[in-house]
């Protein structure tokens, strides 16, 4: 069976984050990501160039952080909170993203730059002064908690409800998203 382009890139990018999320950045190869996606490793540098590139197409994600201008001052942490539990649920992205990031350099600066580009900008709308720190504040909880849960699967968070973790969550990032809480 012939496959377009397309068809083929999204096999590649399919078979790519399958590699990432299970075998990490370093142990997944070119050639276990053109097996997975039947196709010959030559075409998987054709269309990604290197190992990198490839990683980086894969791990592209958007935080797809929520409009909060609506949402009342006191629910920022919860909304925020749950905007990730969300996330990180619906998106294996992100976890490839989060279980590569402590092992490669590039994968590091990736990650940085996805919530340093994304978050702080919302931070400096809803808190203005000091807004890198809360920005880095509020990725600490988020990504340890995902870490927790996710990866290393801690029985404490992976047995917590949604909104258990929202309610012990919720008021360390309202502090850090607002000063208060």
């Amino acid at each position: 069976m012939r496959r377009s382009a397309a068809e083929t890139k999204a096999a590649i990018l399919a078979a790519a984050r399958a590699r990432f999320a299970a075998d990490g950045y370093e142990k997944a190869t070119i050639r276990a990501i053109a097996a997975e996606a039947g196709i010959d490793p030559a075409m998987v540098m054709r269309y990604f160039g290197s190992k990198e590139k490839l990683f980086a197409t894969a791990a592209e994600f958007d935080l797809r952080l929520p409009d909060l201008n609506q949402v009342p001052r006191e629910r920022l942490g919860e909304t925020v909170i749950r905007h990730f539990l969300e996330r990180w649920q619906a998106d294996d992205a992100l976890q490839i993203l989060l279980r590569t990031t402590v092992t490669n350099e590039a994968v590091a600066a990736r990650t940085r730059e996805v919530f340093g580009t994304q978050l702080a900008p919302m931070m400096v709308a809803l808190a203005g002064g000091r807004a890198a720190t809360r920005a880095m504040c509020v990725a600490s909880q988020v990504l340890g908690m995902a870490l927790c849960r996710y990866i290393l699967k801690f029985p404490p968070a992976v047995d917590m409800s949604d909104d258990e973790l929202v309610e012990w969550l919720g008021p360390t990032l309202q502090r850090y998203l607002t000063g208060s809480g």
